[in-house]
Order: structure tokens, then C-alpha cells, then sequence
């Protein structure tokens, strides 16, 4: 392992335990990054308006990649970079997802729009990031504004079938990635995690060789491919951990702090 100049964190699954909290022992490993001048920002497949709640305790100074990092904030959620997605992927992907009975969710900027109040994920997510939908009867009048497209559900074999299926659909229109078992995300073309790892090296002048990146989901595997060194938690899937140099604790037994622990551990030896 290289010496260690940034450290860029998924955020579900991984810096955060199931129950989505952030714990001492994972704000501490942070700070002490920080504090050995080992910079540190988070990605992830959430809303901007569900990151900010983590930017002070973890003392953010860098931007923040929300929509799988196809959007870059700084740390008060204000756009340095926005991407939306195409009006025809768009359309496309909510005509799919309805095929299939799957609920649809759709993210702009600012809000998190739904048709069906009641979906099962619904209260998972309001806990998650700290946000409320606004529930609508038709996407048509945001078909134009959208960062972010999910469909939600609770077979994760579907999703799979789903998954592979907007792939083929899209093409090079969109994105579509599982960014937990139950969510299928659809992203902007040609911006994903490891863009952003590449954005945030370019911009603190350094390569990406001394980029450590860790995740647990198929989102993470793009910016395990362009970081120097890849952590995968315990709770991955066998698919990432076999795409890691190294697999950690999972997030609710401290595999994040665990993490940060050995490269600031590793670092000192250099």
C-alpha cells in the first residue's frame, strides 16, 4: 500500500452501522485522519439533502459526492458540479421500473418525490436521510430535473433481473447500478463514484495511487478501480470483496474505524 494522501468513504453500509448512526469510535478514526493531514470526504448514492447531517462531526472540509458522485457539494450542500439525467433515460427508466411493479423514486436537487407515500422502503429512507417525499400523482412535470431515479424493492432477485435489464435498455444514456439489495439507483451518464475519487485527487493535486476509497455495494466497485488502495466492509457482497485489496470488520462491528485505524497504522510506517 501506497502512502495514504486521501481517503474517500461510501456512506450506507459502510461509515454508517445498519441503524444509520455514525458511531464514536468511526468520528474519532476521522479526526485523526484530519489531524495526520490525511484528507477525507464521503460518496454515495443518497440525496444532497441527506449527507449534510454528517459534514460537521466529521469535521468535512472537502467537497462531497451525492447521486453515486455524480453531483460534487461543498460542504454546506451548495452545487460546485451538477449532472442530470437525460429526459429520455429518465422516461425510460420510470417506464421499466413500472413494468415491473417496482416503486419508483425520483430525486432532484432539492427534493425526493414519489407517487406512493406508503412504499415499503418510505420510512427506511425518511430515517436515512433525515428527509420527508413529497408525494406526487404524476413525474412528468420533473421528467427534466432529475439527478436520480430508484426503484425500490424487497426481492433483490428482481432487482438483479432489473439491473442487468436498464443496462441493456439505456446503454450509454445512464447509469444503472444496485446501490443497496433493495435499491436500484439510475445515475447520470459518465459520472459515477470513481469520478469523483479522480475529481477530488485532481483537485488536492495528488494521484489517485494515494487515494484510499471503502464501500460495501456494485456503486463502490467504481471508485475501488481508479484509488490506490480498496477496502471492502464485511457486510459486502462476495462480488466486492473480491474486487478489494483488503476487507475490513462490518459496519456493526466498527469496520469502518478498524479501517481508518490500519491506515493511519500503515502510513506511519512510510
Amino acid at each position: 500500500m501506497n502512502r495514504i494522501e486521501l481517503v474517500v468513504s461510501d456512506v450506507d453500509g459502510t461509515l454508517l452501522t445498519r441503524d444509520k448512526a455514525l458511531t464514536d469510535r468511526a468520528r474519532a478514526a476521522v479526526h485523526q485522519l484530519h489531524q495526520r493531514g490525511i484528507g477525507f470526504t464521503i460518496t454515495s448514492s443518497r440525496p444532497t439533502i441527506g449527507m449534510h447531517f454528517l459534514a460537521a462531526p466529521l469535521a468535512i472540509s472537502l467537497p462531497i459526492g451525492p447521486f453515486n458522485g455524480s453531483s460534487i457539494v461543498d460542504p454546506q450542500m451548495k452545487p460546485i458540479e451538477q449532472h442530470l439525467l437525460p429526459a429520455s433515460a429518465t422516461q425510460s427508466s420510470l417506464d421499466l421500473l413500472a413494468e415491473y411493479g417496482i416503486d419508483i423514486w425520483l430525486f432532484t436537487n432539492e427534493l425526493w418525490l414519489t407517487r406512493n407515500g406508503h412504499g415499503e422502503y418510505v420510512p427506511h429512507e425518511k430515517r436515512a436521510i433525515k428527509a420527508d417525499p413529497t408525494v406526487i400523482d404524476d413525474f412528468t412535470p420533473y421528467v427534466t430535473r432529475a439527478c436520480k431515479v430508484v426503484g425500490s424493492s424487497s426481492d433483490p432477485d428482481l432487482l438483479i433481473r432489473c439491473e442487468q435489464l436498464m443496462q441493456e435498455t439505456l446503454g450509454g444514456q445512464a447509469t444503472a447500478v444496485r446501490s443497496q439489495s433493495y435499491y436500484l439507483d439510475v445515475t447520470p451518464p459518465g459520472h459515477n463514484k470513481g469520478t469523483f475519487v479522480q475529481a477530488i485527487a485532481k483537485r488536492l493535486g495528488i494521484a489517485t495511487d494515494a487515494v484510499a476509497s471503502i464501500g460495501d455495494m456494485q456503486n463502490d466497485l467504481a471508485m475501488f478501480d481508479v484509488s490506490g488502495f480498496s477496502i471492502a466492509m464485511g457486510n459486502a457482497t462476495d462480488e466486492v470483496k473480491k474486487h478489494a485489496d483488503r476487507v475490513t470488520a462490518s459496519n456493526d462491528e466498527e469496520g469502518f474505524a478498524i479501517a481508518m485505524e490500519m491506515i493511519l497504522e500503515e502510513n506511519s510506517k512510510r
